[in-house]
């Protein structure tokens, strides 16, 4: 099951995040892949604000992870671009993925042997002629992926 949607702004892109926010459940796992400035970390800062996250939501490119634990349910978001040459497999993602909270994990590429089997990718692109129009595709993979995404693509509907 592949879906899309366009967003003409960054308030609908977060919006968007915000209405996933309550389908989301523990060992959940949101890969967001997408070139540099293409809403990864707009739609992790929706995320978060619907979760119950009240402070800053950032990239975590240089500490790869930053753990949210105060909201609804805990929030792991990863930025994996800095491991372009390898290396995840030796941080214990897999401890997070099946744990008690939710992973969004940005640049999934370099996950490698690390990646899950469960999960939810959510494609990022940006317009060619309009620099705020983000159109976002998905797909997913295993059984909880794919009945996420399927309540996900319920939203639009």
């Amino acid at each position: 099951m592949t879906n899309t949607w366009t967003f003409n702004n960054e308030d609908e892109l977060r919006s968007f995040a915000g209405q996933i926010a309550p389908l989301l459940q523990a060992g959940d796992v949101l890969l967001l892949d997408g070139d540099l400035g293409a809403g990864k970390t707009s739609f992790t800062k929706g995320l978060g604000l619907a979760l119950g996250i009240h402070q800053p939501i950032k990239s975590p490119t240089f500490t790869i992870i930053h753990e949210y634990p105060t909201a609804r349910i805990p929030l792991y978001h990863m930025d994996l671009y800095r491991l372009e040459g390898g290396g995840a497999e030796d941080l214990g993602l897999e401890e997070y993925f099946e744990g008690d909270g939710v992973s969004v994990v940005e640049w999934p590429d370099y996950l490698g042997a690390s990646a899950p089997y469960d999960y939810v990718t959510l494609h990022f692109h940006k317009d060619d002629h309009d620099d705020n129009r983000r159109t976002i595709t998905a797909e997913a993979e295993g059984e909880r992926g794919h009945a996420l995404l399927a309540s996900i693509s319920a939203l639009a509907q």
